[in-house]
């Protein structure tokens, strides 16, 4: 799904995993996240799925922008539905793994679905109508074969906390990281950064939250590195005094730069979460929950109150 990098960030793990058991693996998307997949697996295979470019409002509720794009999100799953029916047909698969693409299922070989927010969390005011969105993901999530959840199954150790634990019948997987290969290798940075920032998410939030660290930073003395989570762009470094602009880095380069770092900002997107946690970086992380995004406000909840940091 191409909302953010994550949802593409975390699915790094599961292709190297195919690919490591021998698979032939194809991968789908658009936008932002295959780029990002295609960047991390440029051998690979892979098609352009039905295109979903959203934008949230600029203020700090969403709500009405979601429901003004209920039905281009309805046409887009139609469309992924209709564009796996015609893949199928050309070429049997023996298995299609959908991170949150909600048509991408078919009667005609094992469709899993992957999510780790079964149960859908609204803002205030509209906490009445969680249960109605959650029943509505639930009737999605249970036209695919199985559904997986990247987190852990104990309620005590869990990332997403009431976000994946809802007694609905899936299989967790435990959590994924693009990272969890190096998880167990000893960082020394070669370059001290005392803030990095990691930026992500739909506009205009995303760039929203990159001028406050600027405008938080500028003047002073303290090393600042931001990547901004732009895949399509040049990766051109950008000097502007004592900030560092890059928009993206490679895995190696951007696990250096955070384990080197005293302080390190991202939004509390789930992703990020597991890749904080996968390197242990948890509790040197400022999480800024998008305005607006109840599941992120959560998190970064969950996190602090369960001393995940």
């Amino acid at each position: 799904m191409n909302w953010g990098l994550g949802h593409a960030s975390r699915c790094v793990p599961l292709v190297q995993r195919l690919l490591g058991e021998g698979h032939e693996v194809i991968l789908g998307g658009d936008g932002e996240s295959l780029t990002l997949l295609r960047k991390h697996f440029p051998k690979l295979r892979y098609v352009y799925l039905a295109p979903l470019n959203l934008r949230y409002s600029a203020g700090k509720r969403q709500v009405w922008a979601m429901v003004k794009a209920l039905p281009r999100i309805i046409a887009w799953a139609l469309k992924d539905h209709a564009m796996i029916k015609a893949i199928l047909r050309e070429e049997p698969l023996d298995q299609v793994i959908s991170d949150n693409r909600f048509g991408l299922y078919s009667e005609a070989t094992e469709c899993i679905y992957m999510t780790h927010q079964l149960h859908i969390m609204l803002p205030r005011g509209w906490k009445w109508a969680e249960n109605i969105a959650s029943r509505v993901h639930a009737r999605i999530y249970r036209r695919y074969n199985k559904v997986w959840v990247p987190d852990y199954e104990d309620k005590d150790k869990c990332l997403a906390g009431e976000l994946s634990h809802t007694g609905a019948s899936v299989e967790y997987i435990g959590p994924l990281s693009r990272f969890e290969i190096t998880r167990s290798r000893d960082h020394e940075s070669t370059i001290i950064y005392d803030v990095v920032a990691v930026l992500s998410g739909l506009e205009p939030h995303r760039t929203m939250l990159e001028k406050e660290i600027l405008a938080r930073y500028s003047g002073g003395t303290e090393k600042v590195l931001i990547v901004q989570g732009l895949m399509h762009r040049p990766n051109t470094r950008i000097t502007r005094g004592v900030v560092t602009i890059m928009p993206y880095m490679s895995d190696t380069e951007l696990v250096e730069a955070l384990c080197g770092a005293k302080h390190i900002i991202a939004r509390s997107g789930y992703s990020t979460i597991m890749d904080l946690e996968a390197l242990g970086l948890l509790e040197k992380a400022e999480l800024i929950p998008t305005p607006g995004q109840p599941e992120q406000e959560y998190l970064a909840f969950w996190v602090q109150k369960h001393n995940l940091k």
